[in-house]
């Protein structure tokens, strides 16, 4: 049975393994290889995501993890960029087990969070050509806003990221 909760220290090799499998498995064909590990590297080590656990604030409000038999088979995390304004930041599933409604159940759990703590409208900016991603997104009610160049590489090699919104009651 797979169980939605706040991350907790003993989460964090999960976290991190289930978050570097999920982009490995999402960017092949949108991100070089290297900067594929860069990001890894820089986000989903285990001193920044003890850091994430621990301190939980209006800008990051903590991760979330899907649990199945003591295993993280999901996670996520989100946090507010203005008042009232709230944004999904990350969320990745086990490539095995996607759609099984882990990542459903993960941004519900966000989502409600960010709720209780005031938020009207939710973004999430997602990869220009990230097939996985897009769709999703739309099909719980984001809406496409237009693009940006990409928080994850330099703005001068091309990259977009799609942003989206909806509001949220």
């Amino acid at each position: 049975m797979i169980k939605i909760r706040k991350a907790i220290l003993e989460d964090i090799g999960g976290i991190i393994k289930v978050c570097s499998e999920g982009h490995r498995n999402t960017y092949p064909e949108l991100l070089p290889q290297h900067h594929i590990e860069k990001i890894i590297k820089e986000f989903y080590n285990e001193e920044r995501i003890k850091k994430e656990i621990t301190n939980i604030t209006e800008e990051w409000n903590g991760w979330f993890v899907a649990i199945d038999n003591g295993t993280v088979l999901g996670a996520a995390g989100g946090g507010f960029i203005d008042s009232g304004v709230s944004e999904l930041f990350v969320i990745y599933l086990d490539p095995e087990r996607k759609r099984e409604g882990i990542g459903s159940k993960l941004l519900e759990a966000v989502t409600k969070d960010q709720i209780e703590r005031g938020a009207k409208i939710q973004w999430v900016s997602v990869a220009k050509d990230n097939f996985m991603g897009i769709p999703f997104y739309e099909a719980i009610g984001f809406k496409y806003q237009g693009e940006r160049p990409s928080y994850e590489l330099p703005a001068e090699e091309g990259y977009k990221a799609l942003r989206y919104k909806r509001e949220l009651n």
